[in-house]
């Protein structure tokens, strides 16, 4: 509904007309319905889950053994012949292993680790972003629908005027001037539906683009539902964003991911375990068998490793500062849309309760008091077009409310029917 029930008592005392958009047609699109939409077919939130399954992927690799080597030749063939009657003639099969020094693997792979789970703390946040985005609009091409609404039913009263003074002319008890300031107010307001109308077509192809789907899908209407109660203080809900915002758990995750890579990169100066096998197969003597133990050697520390080390040092500092600045953020923004949506739900009350019924009491007497020749035609398209600026007023209010709680769901990770 788009007014509150005492409002609604109002027009019914006063025999004001009722906004036909006040009842929901059978076609609407339920918020519910969209935000299901967005969540199965929004591009952005399909690539952010396949980025997440991509990260997931790297964990196992980063924690598994490099490959073995596995060599094949022919050792010790005589260059004149290649005859296997000389004793060092052998026919090998070399396999190595290369085993990094304890604690590279672990690290390594609690790096890939957690940074798959801030990729799928992302792909979280990507989905109450979007969620939220799909709200915003909702609520917007609702208030437009019921703006049209509003402004189609003005501009039926200014018809109605129109013929007042029509009649009051034509029995000379009104002014040509009249009669010609009635036209230009019907056609203003026609111009007025019209700007809204093509506002419309651009939100509902903004919709449409978030719900994944062609721009010119039509939607034939919306829900704008009520203005809701108070909402918990700003320190309230960024406790709950601190625990449960999936931006701020993915920050979190990206530090402690820095601090494994930076202890992962401490240990590249430690050397490597390289273990050879082979065996020499001589067809005419004794077989051979070989061991090796070799180790990397970090002769060029000053310009491979030590590098190293200082950017992941860089990218632990950072990653910190990072999710510090977010949180400063998210208290920011929360602090932004609660007030937005105080203020929303606070001056809706006032529209609702004083100036908008005090504007419609002032319209049914200024037409009473211009049938009569008490006032001039234009006071009386005045009070009316006031009357159309207050309920338009009230509506997007009622939008800007429900948009300032969209705000505050998503800052707190949650989205659509998850509040």
């Amino acid at each position: 509904m788009i007014l509150p029930r005492a409002l609604l008592g109002l027009f019914l005392a006063t025999g004001w007309p009722i906004p036909a958009s006040a009842q929901s047609p059978a076609d609407t699109l339920r918020l519910v319905e969209a935000v299901a939409m967005s969540r199965s077919a929004n591009p952005r939130l399909i690539a952010a889950r396949l980025q997440a399954d991509a990260a997931s992927e790297r964990i196992a690799p980063a924690g598994a053994l490099p490959d073995p080597r596995l060599t094949l030749g022919f050792r010790n063939r005589p260059l004149g012949s290649f005859g296997s009657d000389e004793r060092m003639t052998m026919n090998e099969v070399q396999v190595s292993q290369v085993l990094p020094w304890p604690g590279k693997l672990r690290f390594a792979q609690e790096r890939a680790r957690l940074l798959a789970s801030a990729e799928t703390f992302s792909a979280t946040e990507a989905e109450v972003t979007v969620v939220s985005r799909v709200e915003q609009v909702y609520y917007e091409l609702g208030a437009i629908d019921r703006a049209i609404a509003i402004m189609e039913r003005t501009r039926d009263l200014l018809r109605d005027f129109f013929q007042v003074s029509q009649a009051r002319y034509a029995v000379g008890e009104g002014l040509q001037q009249d009669v010609l300031q009635a036209q230009v107010a019907v056609a203003r307001m026609t111009e007025d539906i019209t700007v809204m109308v093509q506002r419309r077509v651009s939100t509902v192809a903004r919709l449409n683009a978030l719900l994944g789907r062609d721009a010119g899908t039509p939607i034939v209407g919306v829900d704008l539902p009520p203005v809701g109660g108070a909402i918990a203080s700003a320190d309230s809900l960024l406790a709950i964003a601190t625990e449960h915002r999936p931006a701020l758990q993915a920050a979190r995750e990206r530090t402690r991911a820095a601090t494994a890579g930076y202890q992962a990169a401490r240990r590249e100066l430690y050397p490597d375990l390289m273990v050879t096998f082979a065996y020499g197969q001589r067809p005419q003597f004794v077989d051979f068998g070989t061991l090796m133990v070799g180790f990397s050697l970090p002769l060029w520390a000053g310009s491979r490793q030590l590098p190293l080390r200082r950017e992941m040092e860089a990218m632990r500092v950072s990653e910190g500062a990072l999710a510090e600045d977010l949180y400063n953020e998210t208290f920011a923004e929360l602090t932004e849309a609660r007030a937005e949506a105080e203020r929303a739900r606070e001056l809706h009350t006032l529209y609702a309760t004083a100036i908008l019924p005090q504007a419609i009491a002032s319209v049914e007497s200024a037409l009473s008091a211009y049938r009569v020749g008490r006032l001039d035609y234009m006071s009386l398209v005045e009070n009316e077009m006031t009357v159309n600026r207050y309920e338009i007023e009230l509506v997007r209010i009622a939008a800007q409310y429900h948009q300032a709680v969209s705000r505050i769901d998503a800052l707190l990770g949650l989205a659509g029917g998850d509040r």
